[in-house]
């Protein structure tokens, strides 16, 4: 087998060989596929998730009423800044992920959004996204499925317009889930202050 070493563990240079083939396999199934229907929807997403312009304005939304939904809106931005921070301050200069290439993979251009500059792995959108569901999901459970299928939807938005990898979204949405998590746990040892009483 190729993943296994001759004394029986496992050559990990081969398995991780086989997830990137696996990743650019995907990344070409979604972003090269025909789906002009899509297209326009998509690259709006994805363009409207940008600075994570969307979970600001829920927190918006959210901290007008006051109470829990205001705690949840703050616990939400809280873990989009730290996501953010740990996105692309940290994992992205440590990996170094090179973006993939639109022109090979024959990505539409009407599905296109700008490339950024910055490295592919992890994906920053999805991570924010993710984080900020997860925490206001946790003080708002009503609202978690939306937010959620939201924060999906804007992944796939990212590899759908070319700028990622299935791989590079699936590991922002777990940085963006820990991260929340992070800060949720830092909000509950604390006493009753701006975190916790907002």
């Amino acid at each position: 087998m190729g993943g296994v070493g001759e004394g029986g563990g496992v050559r990990w240079d081969g398995v991780v060989r086989g997830g990137r083939a696996l990743d650019g396999a995907l990344y070409a199934a979604v972003a090269g596929g025909s789906t002009p229907s899509l297209d326009r929807a998509l690259r709006e997403l994805s363009r409207a998730a940008d600075r994570s312009k969307i979970s600001l304005c829920v927190a918006g939304a959210l901290a007008v009423a006051g109470g829990r939904p205001r705690r949840a809106a703050l616990r939400g931005v809280g873990s989009v800044a730290l996501t953010s921070a740990v996105a692309n301050l940290l994992a992205k200069r440590l990996v170094r992920r090179s973006r993939p290439d639109r022109e090979a993979a024959r990505v539409a251009v009407g599905r296109r959004v700008p490339m950024p500059a910055s490295a592919s792995f992890p994906s920053g959108h999805t991570a924010s996204a993710a984080a900020f569901a997860t925490a206001v999901g946790a003080e708002l459970p009503p609202a978690a499925l939306p937010l959620g299928a939201l924060a999906g939807a804007v992944g796939y938005a990212r590899v759908h317009t070319g700028v990622h990898y299935p791989g590079d979204v699936a590991a922002g949405a777990l940085l963006g889930v820990l991260c929340a998590a992070a800060v949720r746990a830092a909000a509950g040892r604390l006493q009753p202050n701006a975190l916790t009483a907002w």
